[in-house]
């Protein structure tokens, strides 16, 4: 494929990521928006494109009995002659770093909002990572089908909590058994909800000059199209300006109102989100250098490694967002970290846990590839003799700490080979203790425990025991300072499993008691 015509499908991308705290709707908002792609015949299923069979977009068995989401599904369709890849990240915070990384391979975020609750606390912290990228950010206030909150009251909560500027591109009128419609603010005309319950039947009606439905309709004469009439005419008067470069700079978000149980506002938002969302952008690496998406050199960095996304084959996929040129089956690669020659035939597309061989995808694409442990999150991989590695993912240091062992010591083996995977993924971090081997693993929150027993037991046929230890404050250590009497009850000496030592310290007291009695050794948060 020549330059040009990398560019031409480069400008067809579109490539974003859902935010929300849990249960706000964004796995529903996903699934209506591949309604539309014609990626899924109805809302909560997701249908294969060469076997018919269905799924929900939380494939994970443990995700589908507890009705939230502990990873991030990823979810390519066409609509309106647009490549979109959906990330649908995890809403529980014990997960934020998969959304974290998940973020950082994104152009562009939509952050769902449930309009009875307002902006909550693990929303507020996704946001603070997509400003900190400066990518767009698209909000839509969720379960307008409930009753809710004043949306005056969201918008000005939104602006002060965030702050961000807000622009209005809808309004509603009325919630719950209320709701009238959206005066559509930015296209100038209302949405009705019901239409089947007036004469005309019509789902959409014009607005005049002065902002009033144009002719006669008996939704002008219900109080509620009155108060919305009030209150759109005053944003437009006293609200802030759309504009484009603040958009795009992440400065001012587009906020939208709907109900993505019920279906409604949805289409309108991705119509208008797919209008002003941004084609893939430019990615630096290291070296500060600016890559280009139509640069016709392939290059590309893992974000995310799932085990097991197919039980019946127990595989491992590695995520990768393609920043510049063209991936082909087949093709040779470097892999940066290792400079090493490596040839990319084994890859795929997804539609949740459905995959399809792909043969070809550009800058902007996210694609699977088979990994038999030769990736890991972070990795760079380029074609070309000039080479290239992108600038390093976020970490998370874990809070908590379990001492974990096998029920069977006869299934060490699958074991092992369990915690190696799971821990390969990135949600929890494998530690042994320094001189007996004992395994450790550390997290952010309880629930990344559950789900690894839960993982253990049902993907490697593993049974373990979880004996806590509290939480505890991890400090790396350099090697060439170690002394392993600096070892105790309150410091425990343990390594990482690239066998770099660190110590967990008990609490805060204990670090700085350490730091007193060791005043030259250096203690890191992070490698």
């Amino acid at each position: 494929m020549s330059q040009t015509s990398i560019s031409q499908e480069v400008d067809k991308r579109r490539t974003f990521a859902i935010i929300s705290h849990p249960d706000a709707g964004k796995t529903t908002i996903t699934e209506q928006m591949l309604l539309f792609g014609g990626a899924i015949r109805q809302a909560g299923t997701v249908k294969a494109k060469k076997t018919g069979k269905f799924a929900t977009s939380d494939w994970m068995e443990i995700e589908k009995q507890r009705g939230i989401s502990v990873t991030s599904s990823v979810m390519q369709f066409d609509y309106q002659g647009k490549r979109i890849n959906i990330l649908d990240t995890p809403g529980h915070e014990d997960f934020s770093e998969d959304t974290y990384r998940t973020l950082m391979a994104v152009d562009a975020a939509v952050m769902v909002v449930d309009s009875s609750k307002g902006i909550e606390s693990q929303t507020e912290k996704l946001f603070k990572v997509c400003r900190m990228r400066g990518i767009p950010i698209f909000t839509f206030f969720n379960k307008l089908d409930r009753d809710g909150r004043d949306p005056l009251d969201l918008v000005e909560e939104l602006e002060e909590v965030l702050g961000i500027d807000a622009y209005a591109m809808n309004w509603p009128m009325g919630s719950g058994r209320n709701l009238l419609g959206l005066y559509d603010i930015y296209n100038n005309r209302v949405q009705v909800h019901d239409p089947d319950q007036y004469e005309d039947g019509r789902d959409s009606l014009d607005l005049d000059e002065e902002g009033e439905i144009l002719g006669d309709h008996p939704i002008k004469t219900d109080a509620q199209y009155g108060q919305t009439l009030e209150e759109a005419l005053l944003l437009k008067e006293a609200g802030n300006d759309f504009d484009r470069e603040k958009i795009m700079a992440g400065d001012l978000t587009p906020v939208f109102f709907g109900s993505a149980l019920t279906n409604f506002g949805v289409q309108n938002f991705l119509d208008a989100f797919l209008e002003f969302a941004p084609k893939p952008s430019a990615q630096a690496d290291k070296n500060r250098r600016v890559i280009q998406p139509s640069d016709p050199n392939f290059s590309g960095f893992v974000f995310k490694i799932q085990a097991n996304m197919d039980p019946r084959h127990r595989d491992r996929i590695a995520f990768l967002r393609i920043c510049s040129g063209q991936f082909e089956r087949g093709m040779d690669v470097t892999l940066a970290r290792e400079d090493k020659a490596m040839k990319l035939t084994n890859s795929t597309s997804f539609m949740a846990e459905d995959r399809e061989t792909v043969t070809k995808a550009v800058a902007g694409d996210i694609i699977g590839l088979y990994d038999t442990g030769t990736f890991q999150i972070g990795d760079t991989i380029y074609s070309g003799k000039e080479g290239v590695e992108f600038k390093d993912l976020p970490q998370f240091t874990p809070e908590i700490f379990m001492k974990v062992d096998p029920k069977n010591v006869m299934k060490q083996k699958s074991f092992h080979k369990g915690l190696e995977q799971l821990v390969q993924e990135g949600a929890i971090q494998l530690y042994k203790t320094y001189l007996g081997n004992d395994y450790i693993v550390g997290a952010v929150g309880q629930l990344q425990f559950e789900v690894l027993e839960h993982r253990m037991k049902h993907e490697y046929n593993s049974d373990i025991e979880m004996q806590p230890i509290g939480s505890r404050i991890a400090r790396w250590i350099d090697p060439d300072q170690l002394d392993e009497k600096m070892s105790s009850s309150r410091n425990m000496l343990v390594k990482d499993r690239f066998d770099h030592p660190l110590f967990l310290f008990e609490n805060e007291f204990a670090m700085r008691w350490f730091s007193d009695k060791y005043p030259d050794v250096e203690l890191r948060s992070l490698l």
